[in-house]
């Protein structure tokens, strides 16, 4: 089985936001880029399949020169191969059509995706690569099995899961659940040494459509100042005369 894992370059969690020019462009001074989480989940479900299942695992990335540290950290992790289309990610719709392309050139069984970014949230990748590449698909994936060429999954819905059986080739978008955090891996330093011999390649982009573009970033309003109360009596009067709770 032939597993691509497709992987988004996100600014840490606990970075400090910045925007420049006029509040149109984000300002990448000083933040830590990490693999985005959804995506960290199906890589480790795809180094399953391969110790299990003797599965080839690649992962791709839309992205400069910049994305590359995170790319090698997934090939610490233990994926054989990494593929970066040299373009700057301007749109979900954009990505999807430069992974759908590689693909459509690797002859991939499987693609495991995560259903979103934790930057942008726009959860559209893998369901328009699905539609771009007429393959079968299942998002919101928290859990994924592969007998041959028969799946079965089991995808969040509202207000429960729903299991689903479907055949290879299969796009997923998966989350937390496909595997649990605490399955989740660390590179140690042989796989940090393995990383830097394996095979990563740099292609073009395809031609493709840019959809949206960005006008303006706002950042959430600040909190407000917190009042210290020390008593109940003034915790009452001020729910009362302040906040107009009671």
């Amino acid at each position: 089985m032939k597993i691509l894992v497709c992987i988004s370059n996100v600014p840490d969690t606990t970075s400090k936001i910045n925007f420049t020019d006029s509040d149109t462009k984000f300002d990448t001074n000083g933040v830590q880029f990490v693999i985005n989480p959804n995506d960290e989940f199906g890589l480790t479900r795809a180094m399953w399949f391969k110790e299990k299942q003797n599965a080839t695992v690649h992962i791709a990335t839309v992205g400069d020169v910049s994305v590359e540290p995170t790319m090698r950290k997934a090939l610490a992790i233990g994926a054989d191969e990494a593929i970066r289309v040299n373009a700057v990610p301007t749109d979900g719709f954009f990505v999807a059509q430069q992974l759908a392309n590689v693909v459509k050139d690797g002859a991939y069984d499987l693609v495991i995706a995560g259903r979103e970014s934790i930057d942008y949230n726009g959860a559209m990748v893998p369901g328009i690569m699905a539609s771009l590449l007429k393959m079968n698909f299942v998002n919101t994936c928290i859990s994924l099995e592969i007998d041959g060429t028969n799946a079965t999954a089991i995808r969040e819905i509202d207000g429960g899961k729903e299991k689903l059986s479907t055949t290879l080739p299969l796009i997923i978008g998966g989350q937390k659940g496909l595997v649990q955090e605490s399955d989740l891996r660390i590179p140690n330093m042989r796989g940090i040494m393995m990383a830097r011999q394996k095979k990563l390649t740099v292609v073009e982009p395809v031609e493709g459509i840019t959809a949206t573009k960005d006008t303006k970033f706002e950042k959430p309003a600040a909190k407000g100042a917190v009042k210290l109360v020390t008593s109940v009596d003034e915790l009452v009067k001020l729910l009362h005369e302040e906040a107009k709770a009671i």
